[in-house]
């Protein structure tokens, strides 16, 4: 007896973080494609990192589209909760996903102690951990690399086509061709988050084959970013008027991968061209330092640009007075110090990690500058602080927000809506029997999907967490 061919939402489902996406076969195979954690939705997001929609156990195996920890970050757990099967991944996805995995393990365990110390205090029952170091461990062990822009054939059921999407080191779309009972092949796309096209460091997104179905993320959906000729001179004002004006710090929450490198390779420009003013640059994050090793051992992605910038100038990511701090210590120094610098630090949302100390030992001084390089969901500290809101929340305690807000969204990862049609263009509209859109709000995604009927895709749903979609 055969099962109908199906795809079940558990995640990115009219938000933008905790992708995860069930496929069963006609014959009961089950195919997790990501297994993302859901972050900066507060006690929401807690809930859901700890409940699953689905048996763990049940599940075959698991494709990844990039190692970001929205798209990763439950593996450990799902490990912890009865998953035994492998995890299938780019050499770049893998190289990442080993760093990754095991930091966001301790970040949680810290943060928990802070979080679990004021909870005691006030007689409130403590929270446990989603996964340990161990757990962690496991996931990284059970990982298995497929080649990049190939085709890898995983059984008589499933085969998958990697096409690089440009998002970070390593994303890729998933092109899966799904063998039904009577012989047919179904072919379903997933586009993970898609990246640009004139990306500072990696090569732009590539074409994907025709799919009948397309799982497509909505982030920016509905906004284009800047022109990039703008960016290295609005960062270059930000820190004249905040480190040299004000005699202020700049704080930068920024996610480890991609985004991190990308900054930095900004100021290396400035500092070769004599533009950037002779302040300390901190990266304080030990995920973020060693993903820019990661990223330095994979020139295979880079675009020409910046192999010609190597070429001619040496290591990107390395410029006077640029310090990658390692220990807690160091981090702590750099609070209690009073002169002007610039600090980038994880996580982007600024939900977890060193930037949230940062945050909270600088946001209620008038001469420093908070600056905001890329999307943060509205719930999360960095949406609090985008929104504009006037007090933030942070380890249980209130602050002003004294600081200075800026936003630079043009250093997003995440293509905007005409980028992500132009992406979309390799595909026939026509041929394609159903888009579905996941990894936005859902307002965004509205928007988007008027975007997309305006150029032929005709039936376009936006499932809510748990919809499943027929793909016969």
């Amino acid at each position: 007896m055969f099962a109908s061919m199906k795809l079940t939402i558990w995640g990115a489902a009219r938000t933008v973080t905790g992708s995860k996406h069930l496929i069963t076969t006609d014959k009961g195979k089950q195919i997790l494609l990501d297994c993302g954690l859901f972050q900066g939705m507060g006690q929401d997001g807690n809930i859901l990192n700890r409940h699953w929609g689905f048996e763990p156990s049940s599940i075959d195996y698991i494709i990844l589209s990039h190692a970001h920890i929205d798209h990763t970050g439950l593996l450990p757990k799902l490990i912890k909760d009865g998953f035994n099967g492998k995890i299938y991944a780019t050499s770049g996805t893998i190289d990442l996903c080993e760093i990754m995995l095991l930091d966001s393990a301790h970040i949680q365990e810290s943060d928990l102690k802070y979080i679990n110390k004021r909870k005691r205090e006030k007689h409130q029952p403590i929270l446990e951990p989603l996964y340990l170091a161990e757990d962690a461990t496991k996931a990284i062990n059970k990982l298995v690399e497929i080649p990049l822009n190939a085709k890898f054939v995983i059984d008589d059921e499933v085969s998958v086509t990697t096409a690089e999407s440009g998002h970070i080191l390593g994303s890729v779309s998933l092109n899966l061709a799904l063998k039904k009972a009577n012989g047919e092949i179904v072919n379903l796309t997933f586009t993970g988050d898609i990246g640009r096209k004139n990306d500072a460091i990696l090569n732009g997104p590539l074409p994907f084959p025709q799919a009948d179905y397309i799982i497509c993320e909505s982030t920016y959906g509905d906004r284009l970013h800047a022109k990039q000729e703008d960016v290295e001179a609005q960062l270059l004002s930000i820190i004249q008027k905040t480190c040299v004006e004000n005699n202020g710090k700049v704080i930068i929450p920024a996610f480890s991968i991609d985004r991190t490198q990308e900054i930095i390779y900004s100021l290396d420009q400035l500092s070769n061209a004599g533009k950037l003013p002779v302040i300390d640059v901190y990266v304080d994050s030990p995920l973020s330092t060693k993903a820019t090793q990661v990223m330095a051992a994979h020139q295979e992605y880079f675009n020409q640009e910046i192999l010609k910038y190597i070429s001619k100038d040496g290591n990107p990511f390395e410029f006077p007075n640029l310090h990658y701090v390692k220990s807690a210590e160091e981090s702590k120094k750099i609070n209690d110090s009073k002169k002007p610098c610039i600090i980038i630090s994880a996580s982007g949302m600024a939900e977890a990690g060193r930037v949230k100390h940062h945050i909270k030992n600088n946001v209620e001084n008038a001469r420093n500058t908070i600056l905001l390089v890329g999307y943060a969901s509205p719930d999360s500290l960095a949406g609090r602080l985008k929104a504009g809101d006037p007090e933030v929340r942070i380890f249980g305690e209130v602050f002003k927000v004294n600081a200075m807000i800026e936003s630079m969204e043009n250093y997003s990862a995440h293509a905007d809506y005409n980028e992500m049609l132009e992406y979309l263009s390799c595909q026939n509209a026509a041929k394609v029997k159903q888009m579905i859109l996941v990894h936005g709000d859902y307002e965004t995604q509205l928007r988007w999907s008027e975007k997309l009927n305006e150029v032929g895709f005709s039936n376009i749903v936006i499932p809510e967490m748990g919809d499943e979609i027929n793909l016969n």
